[in-house]
């Protein structure tokens, strides 16, 4: 058994949703209560919010999850959040690079932190995509994915919920080797549109993976959000009814995000734990 178990495992969340109205931050709370409760282990959380408040965990944490969140990752190159986001994680690379410390910090960045952390790396180019991408869409599994512990139990493909304006592609897989990282998933084939797919998952190293989908997404909550009047307005004005009603079937089909909400997360949990 790892020793963290052995005391109460602390999870640093940060939130990169910049004050924004979101389901992730419920979610991810949702997920890590619910494996401390099914597990028999404590887990706390904390959170810290990046973008408004420059707030930034230390290296006491066992875990840390990064969430998504609005607005442009390229706009903030140069801010004082993003460049003590970039100082926490160089931080946090170095701790684990050093033979001195044995339980080493396991993280995980979803959409927006993803972006950043595919830039801190230097491992792809990441963009605007021509249109945005909203809703439930398959997610295919490569190279590492199919052995990646985090994608354990996952069908290939496998649905995810995206919300994007930005995207990362053209990959450095020279880099990734040297950062000992590899791709794990890229979006849905479109053989009508002549565009490089996009990268949906990456391992930049034995303990950073990040997701550009939601893998934090909760079909339930999810569906009952979208079914709210004021909801259900802006998704179909901007997106139509058919994305809209797409959306609600794909949410209560239990094979899909119900399936992706119930592994990815929980099987970060299991690695960061030592417990697979």
């Amino acid at each position: 058994m790892s020793d963290k178990l052995a005391k109460t495992v602390r999870v640093a969340i940060l939130d990169l949703y910049e004050g924004a109205p979101n389901q992730g931050m419920r979610c991810i709370k949702d997920l890590i209560v619910a494996y401390g409760k099914s597990n028999d282990i404590r887990l706390t959380y904390d959170e810290f919010d990046v973008r408004l408040k420059n707030e930034i965990p230390d290296l006491t944490y066992d875990l840390y999850i990064s969430t998504g969140g609005p607005g442009s990752p390229l706009d903030s190159v140069g801010s004082e959040w993003e460049s003590k986001y970039f100082r926490w994680l160089q931080k946090m690379v170095d701790f684990n690079n050093s033979s001195d410390n044995r339980d080493k910090k396991h993280v995980l960045f979803i959409c927006h932190s993803f972006q950043l952390a595919c830039r801190f790396f230097d491992v792809g180019l990441v963009t605007p995509r021509r249109s945005t991408a909203f809703g439930v869409f398959p997610v295919h599994l490569i190279e590492q994915g199919p052995e990646d512990p985090v994608f354990s139990g996952l069908n290939d493909p496998f649905y995810a919920v995206d919300s994007r304006d930005y995207q990362v592609i053209e990959p450095d897989r020279g880099r990734l080797d040297q950062l000992g990282g590899s791709i794990l998933a890229i979006e849905k084939e479109r053989p009508h549109v002549p565009l490089e797919r996009a990268v949906m998952a990456i391992r930049f190293n034995q303990y950073m993976l990040g997701t550009q989908f939601h893998p934090e997404a909760d079909a339930e909550g999810m569906s009952m959000y979208l079914q709210r009047n004021d909801k259900k307005v802006i998704v179909i004005e901007d997106h139509g009814i058919e994305k809209w009603q797409s959306m609600i079937d794909q949410l209560n089909d239990p094979e899909k995000i119900g399936w992706t909400y119930a592994h990815v997360i929980p099987n970060f949990l299991e690695q960061a734990l030592g417990r697979s």
